[in-house]
């Protein structure tokens, strides 16, 4: 009998073996998995005619909780108050005029969107949590992590079972991965995951090409590298990047659809810590193409930061452990929404100048002597 490496792990199985055979003896969905032999994808339609044979080395991987954030960081518990508001009254908020900016619609390559509020999964109590805080943040995208078939959660149940991807697009990103190669790979597997799931989210990725596991900040070489290399094959690629204004055009100039600053590190709530640098990446990508969108990605701590990035003139925010991580996430999550839609209508809105000395709004002709 064959031995096979599956998931890093050596296994004897019976000989002749297909992929489709070995998908079934595991008993997995295959609509819900991607499959990689020997570092190449196996389309799904070709499972039954791919042999495999001794000394293979097999990857099976599906979606699971990903976003701006680092590691799982689960609470054992739903900690904090929990939010008392109606059904009623969350009806009337989905229907808020407020909400409605009069450019409402987000376009990122060839997505458009009405919600600016990108979010994550990753970091949630349960999946049942991170349902209801995806419901209240309005989001129509939510980003996915590509690893090894880790299907169920302890309790049994799937992420994809608390996805509704006719309403969503998945964006999935390349998490963790700390080379150009490792990214380049994340992407082809999870182009191939989503395919199967027949979601449009299969057209694009979120790009992180990390260069140090304490500030996980990019690295600015491989992270060029794989942006050049999957525009190359298809990909509409939204890059993460740290703050530098010179090394956003460059990634523009590469092909990326959207390129996504941190506002801080990772996971750090520090919020925008370099707003002149967001200006000047403004400035650069939008110069004769004023519909670019900058999404700022990373470090959002609580909605004002959103407002904030909202208010610089950023098209957008993806988060995640800014909601997930809150002492009550669905509260937060509304916090969120109404904090992007406050932040566009800020800046569509023009801010007054900022002056030195006092201006009276009251006029001072016809005083009373």
């Amino acid at each position: 009998m064959p031995t096979i490496t599956v998931n890093a792990e050596p296994r004897s199985f019976p000989d002749p073996l297909t992929v489709a055979e070995l998908v079934r003896l595991l008993r997995k969905d295959p609509a819900k998995l991607a499959v990689e032999v020997n570092r190449d994808v196996v389309p799904r339609a070709e499972h039954a005619a791919r042999h495999l044979r001794d000394g293979d080395a097999v990857e099976i991987v599906t979606l699971v909780g990903g976003g701006s954030g680092r590691g799982s960081g689960v609470r054992s518990q739903e900690s904090g108050i929990r939010n008392q508001e109606s059904e009623t009254t969350k009806t009337e908020a989905l229907s808020d005029p407020c909400l409605l900016t009069p450019d409402s619609c987000l376009k990122v390559g060839k997505f458009t969107f009405t919600s600016r509020l990108f979010t994550g999964t990753g970091k949630y109590a349960s999946y049942d949590l991170m349902q209801k805080c995806m419901a209240a943040s309005g989001c129509e995208v939510t980003t996915v992590a590509v690893r090894h078939e880790r299907l169920f959660d302890k309790e049994g149940k799937s992420l994809l079972d608390f996805l509704d991807l006719k309403k969503l697009t998945i964006l999935p990103n390349t998490a963790g991965c700390f080379s150009a190669e490792d990214a380049i790979r994340h992407a082809r597997l999870a182009r191939e995951l989503l395919a199967n799931l027949g979601n449009p989210g299969a057209d694009w990725v979120k790009l992180e090409c990390l260069g140090d596991k304490k500030t996980l900040l990019p690295d600015p070489i491989d992270t060029l590298r794989a942006t050049e290399q999957l525009v190359k094959e298809g990909f509409q690629v939204l890059v993460y990047t740290s703050d530098d204004p010179i090394l956003a055009r460059r990634l523009k100039a590469a092909g990326a659809v959207s390129v996504m600053p941190a506002g801080s590190p990772i996971g750090s709530g520090q919020g925008i810590q370099n707003p002149t640098n967001i200006r000047i990446i403004l400035e650069y990508l939008k110069d004769g193409d004023p519909d670019y969108p900058v999404i700022v990605d990373a470090g959002v701590g609580t909605a004002s930061d959103v407002s904030l990035a909202m208010e610089l003139g950023c098209d957008g925010v993806l988060l995640n452990t800014a909601i997930a991580g809150a002492q009550d996430p669905e509260r937060m999550a509304w916090a969120m929404r109404y904090a992007c839609a406050a932040g566009r209508l800020a800046y569509l809105a023009g801010r007054i100048p900022k002056k030195l000395y006092a201006n009276a709004s009251s006029p001072m002709d016809g005083m009373i002597a």
